[in-house]
């Protein structure tokens, strides 16, 4: 590994070169932002821990910049991308800017939101600049799907990246908070600015640090407590008492329940832990309606 050439990296003129080579026009459907700044793929990478030993899923690669910069850990990258043009453009890119990296990279072509496996070594990574339209049922669904992920950073908007690193009785914190919290530990690992994105987003940018954590020892299935969670955050500001009657089938059933898995049957769900959602889960599937 010593002896290979470090990838160069994209900066503004080359991300400009390569959309004006594919006549591109960046989508707000799919969440279209490139990063033009070499310094921030770089401070992505470093903050996510990735090191040569990984192997890393990326998701939206794009034109590249941030595909480059995990290359240049030595890690294996193998990426995800939706949108054909750049799909077809990427691996020509990596071969021209990461020569002696290109056998370390692999594409899929697919929707994130649908893969059902990723081909290759078990990946033990995710880092990506998450198209922000569908970025918290991606990373979701990456998590579910691919239980050998053991660390990740990922780019969100700002407001999502708050929810998902929220702790209970935040006012932010909710249904992505929660969820996110079945899989890992997750916090807030800084900010990034709209001008190192092209075109500029209007919105700001956060990061996103996690690491995976065991999922709640339960019998209960992990849809069955997402239920509970769902329906505890469907309306706010009413107690759980009252939002889990459907569940439990009358609100006598919810209250027995909730006081079966020591929870105040007046409290509303963004005082709960994850583990608190699991325990309630187990009370509503033994408490009789």
């Amino acid at each position: 590994m010593t002896d290979r050439t470090p990838p160069r990296l994209l900066g503004p003129a080359e991300v400009r070169s390569l959309a004006s080579e594919l006549d591109l026009r960046p989508t707000k459907q799919r969440g279209q932002n490139f990063v033009i700044d070499a310094n921030t793929v770089r401070r992505i990478v470093r903050e996510s821990g990735v090191g040569a030993s990984d192997v890393v899923v990326e998701v939206g690669p794009g034109l590249g910049s941030l595909t480059l910069a995990i290359l240049e850990t030595g890690a294996t990258v193998t990426a995800i991308e939706i949108d054909e043009v750049l799909a077809e453009r990427l691996p020509r890119t990596i071969q021209e800017y990461a020569p002696d990296q290109a056998d370390a990279f692999s594409l899929i072509r697919a929707d994130a939101l649908r893969v059902s496996s990723v081909p290759g070594p078990p990946p033990t990574a995710l880092v990506a600049n998450l198209p922000y339209n569908v970025s918290v049922p991606v990373l979701l669904h990456l998590m579910s799907l691919l239980p050998t992920l053991r660390h990740g950073l990922v780019m969100v908007q700002a407001e999502v990246a708050d929810r998902l690193a929220a702790k209970p009785g935040s006012k932010v914190y909710g249904v992505p908070s929660v969820k996110a919290a079945w899989y890992a530990d997750v916090r807030r690992a800084g900010a990034i600015g709209r001008n190192v994105f092209w075109p500029a987003p209007n919105v700001d940018s956060g990061l996103v640090y996690w690491s995976h954590r065991e999922p709640p020892t339960t019998a209960v299935s992990r849809e069955d407590v997402f239920a509970v969670v769902d329906a505890a955050f469907a309306q706010r500001r009413k107690a759980l008492r009252g939002v889990l009657k459907p569940l439990a089938g009358s609100a006598d059933a919810a209250e027995k329940a909730l006081v079966a898995a020591g929870i105040d049957p007046l409290a509303r769900g963004e005082s709960l832990t994850i583990d608190d959602f699991v325990r309630i889960t187990e009370s509503l599937q033994k408490v009789p309606s």
